[in-house]
Order: C-alpha cells, then sequence, then structure tokens
C-alpha cells in the first residue's frame, strides 16, 4: 500500500527546509564564521537586555520578555544559533541533498563561534555595565551549578525542543511578521522556564566568570558539552525525526530524484 502523501503545507514548508538546508550546509567557512560569530553577538544583545530589566525590575518575567530581542535579531539580521541548525540542515541532509560531514562541520563551526562572540559580549556588558555584574554572576551560577543529572539533562532536552520548534514554525510561513511571533514567544520561554541551552547558558556562566564568579573552565566545558548533548536529542529526537516522519513520501521523492 502506498504512503499518503501529507498535506500541500507539509510539502511546501519541507521543500523550503531542503533548500535552505542545502544553502546553510553548502555554505564556505568565510560566511559560516562570520555568521556563528554574529549568532553569539544577538543573543549578548538579548541578555544585555535581560540583565538590565531584572536588575531594574527584579521581575524575570519581564526581563524574559526583554530577552526576546536576541530572538529577534537573530531573525531579522540572519544569524544563526547552534540550535537552529537541527532542523534545516538536518532535513536536507535526510533527502539526501548533502552529507553527514558538511552537517557536522556547521554544527561544530557554529556552536564554537556562538560561544566566541558571546564571549566577547557578554565581556563588553559587565566592563562596560559593572552595575549589572551582580545580576550576570547570579544568573551564571545557577546554570554553572546545574551539573550533570537527569533534571539537568531533561532541562536541555525542552532547550532543544522549543528551538527546534520554534524553527519549524518559523519555517511554516513566509511572513517575517508571523515569524516574529514564535521569536518572541518561545525566546521568552526559554529563559523564562530557565531551560539549559548550550550557547545561551554558556554565553551566561561565562558572564558570571567575568563578574568574579568561582567557575573554572572544566565547569563551563562540561556544562556547555551536557546542555548540547540534551539539546541535540530534543530538537532531533522529539522535533525533527517525527516532522520527517510525518513528511516520509516527499522525503523518499526527494532521495528518488538525487
Amino acid at each position: 500500500m502506498s504512503q499518503q502523501r501529507p498535506e500541500p503545507e507539509i510539502d511546501e514548508a519541507f521543500d523550503r527546509l531542503v533548500d535552505e538546508g542545502q544553502e546553510r550546509l553548502e555554505r564556505p567557512m568565510r560566511s559560516l564564521i562570520p555568521t556563528g560569530l554574529l549568532g553569539g553577538i544577538d543573543v549578548g544583545v538579548g541578555i544585555l537586555a535581560y540583565f538590565v530589566v531584572l536588575h531594574l525590575t527584579d521581575n524575570k518575567l519581564l526581563a524574559s520578555l526583554a530577552f526576546s530581542t536576541g530572538f529577534v535579531a537573530l531573525l531579522l539580521a540572519r544569524s544563526e544559533l547552534f540550535t537552529e541548525n537541527f532542523l534545516v540542515p538536518v532535513t536536507a541532509v535526510a533527502a539526501q541533498r548533502n552529507s553527514w560531514s558538511q552537517l557536522i562541520r556547521l554544527w561544530i563551526v557554529t556552536l564554537v563561534t556562538n560561544l566566541a562572540g558571546g564571549a566577547l559580549i557578554i565581556w563588553i556588558i559587565v566592563t562596560a555595565r559593572p552595575d549589572l555584574k551582580s545580576v550576570a554572576r547570579e544568573t551564571g551560577e545557577h546554570y554553572a551549578h546545574l551539573g550533570v543529572s537527569l533534571q539537568s539533562f531533561l532541562l536541555a532536552v525542552l532547550a532543544g525542543v522549543v528551538i527546534t520548534l520554534m524553527t519549524r514554525m518559523q519555517h511554516a510561513t513566509e511572513s517575517l511578521g508571523v515569524q516574529l511571533v514564535p521569536a518572541i514567544l518561545f525566546g521568552a520561554l526559554l529563559v523564562g522556564a530557565q531551560l539549559f541551552h548550550c550557547v545561551l547558558d554558556g554565553i551566561l556562566i561565562l558572564g558570571a566568570v567575568f563578574s568574579g564568579s568561582d567557575i573554572s573552565i572544566g565547569q563551563w566545558a562540561g556544562a556547555v558539552g551536557w546542555a548540547a548533548f540534551g539539546n541535540l536529542i530534543g530538537g532531533i529526537g522529539l522535533v525533527t525525526a517525527l516532522r520527517l516522519v510525518r513528511a516520509a513520501p516527499r522525503v523518499e521523492e526527494e532521495r528518488r530524484e538525487d
């Protein structure tokens, strides 16, 4: 029995994902590196907004909404987060447009450059605004002390689900105005729920270090690595894989065409 074709909207979204995924995976290093650096800087701008609002109001809900500035910047400036590459390029690889080695290259370069750009901007923030150091230290220490546990792993899984779902929703439409809605909502959710995100929380932990917190390089690297693992499981295992199953007929068509 032949597989039933998905709805036309799913076909259209799948085609957009494959085309953009192929474009991302085939970019040269001279494009990948600045895009990743800018992604870290954009998140840092959101962190600045979060710190300022939390410092002035002591209201984490308002501060979380302010953080969405960073995700709006990511969308409008066309920069990228490591976790935004769980759906789009994976779909292109599943359709056999590109290889796994290209995907791994994209992941490594994006993660490293996100953290490098974020490290620069968070250092600038706490140096230019020393009054924010207490907020930066408290926030970063929270994530540094989560450690390797089931709780921190599941927080990382949820973060991967949230970001990948945000990416899927944004690619369901070509309307920029509509795409802004998940950027704002999911950006606020990520921070407000204190989910464990490798790039965001890696930058926040560095903010605590630059503010005088006694956090070792090993703690930082362990937190980033553990969060990245959970993010991958949540983003690919709980969202991307199921989306690909739903669009299985289109995946098979793509493979036959290649």
